[in-house]
């Protein structure tokens, strides 16, 4: 339990400095930190994402870090693609679950090892707008891809959420954070309907985990102005990769234990 609460903590502190990306620790901490099933960990991560999200966009709103037109895009595509995958979760067997699980965290990391510093992108304007026109089939695009993996894996998609604000939309870092985690917390709301009722959820250690990834997340938005972006993203990344490797090797050689 001690394991799964410190996971807790570093998913809130990494939702809270990077906009995204802690929660891809969550699924694996639940299964193998707290000896949660597959089946309960997926819906029992999308909770603690969405709450711990909630909490550490709040700073962002009062400092105007939020776009809300393109929130409500991401937002609006993703909630409805995360029952597709939730649907698609159900037919696949929880190995095959968590060895695409840790597929997924690789491109995450090197995502995070080869963003491009430089802002901007096909969708920006000069005057610092959006360019909707050329821009809102990506946008939807890249909503619904999100909300699939969001249902399918439970992960609340901001290691993709991040770059697409970023790079193909312009925004600025700060704006694409807080952004990002608007978006999250409506597909993770969605995903965890999509999943409820799929398996008995401990609510002891959601509740646990809950509150130290709250406590991390409110922690990391005041600490986050004296921290390096760049630095803690390459470790995260790192860090990622290490639980991948953990994740396949279990699902590969350990498929018996998957179901808790």
């Amino acid at each position: 339990m001690l394991i799964a609460l410190g996971l807790g903590a570093a998913t809130g502190v990494l939702l809270g400095l990077l906009g995204g990306g802690g929660s891809i620790l969550a699924v694996p901490a639940l299964v193998y930190g707290a000896g949660l099933s597959l089946a309960s960990a997926v819906p029992a991560s999308l909770l603690v994402v969405g709450i711990s999200s909630g909490a550490a966009v709040l700073p962002r709103i009062r400092a105007g870090q939020v776009r809300w037109r393109i929130a409500a895009i991401f937002a609006g595509t993703g909630a409805g693609a995360a029952f597709g995958g939730a649907a698609l979760n159900r037919l696949l067997p929880d190995q095959a679950v968590l060895l695409g699980f840790a597929a997924l965290m690789v491109v995450a990391g090197w995502r995070m090892l080869t963003e491009p510093n430089q802002m901007g992108g096909a969708c920006a304007l000069p005057t610092g707008g959006v360019n909707w026109q050329r821009c809102l089939p990506k946008a939807i695009g890249a909503g619904a891809a999100v909300g699939v993996l969001t249902g399918l894996f439970g992960v609340g998609g901001g290691f993709l959420i991040i770059p697409a604000l970023v790079v193909g939309l312009g925004l600025p870092m700060a704006a694409a954070v807080g952004t990002s985690l608007i978006i999250i917390v409506a597909n993770a709301l969605a995903g965890f309907v999509a999943h409820a009722g799929d398996a008995a959820l401990n609510y002891g250690v959601i509740a646990a985990f809950t509150a130290a990834a709250v406590a991390g997340s409110l922690a990391a938005t005041r600490l986050g102005r004296h921290l390096e972006a760049d630095r803690l993203r390459r470790w995260f990344a790192y860090l990622v990769f290490a639980i991948a490797v953990f994740v396949a090797a279990e699902a590969a050689l350990n498929p018996a234990a998957l179901g808790g």
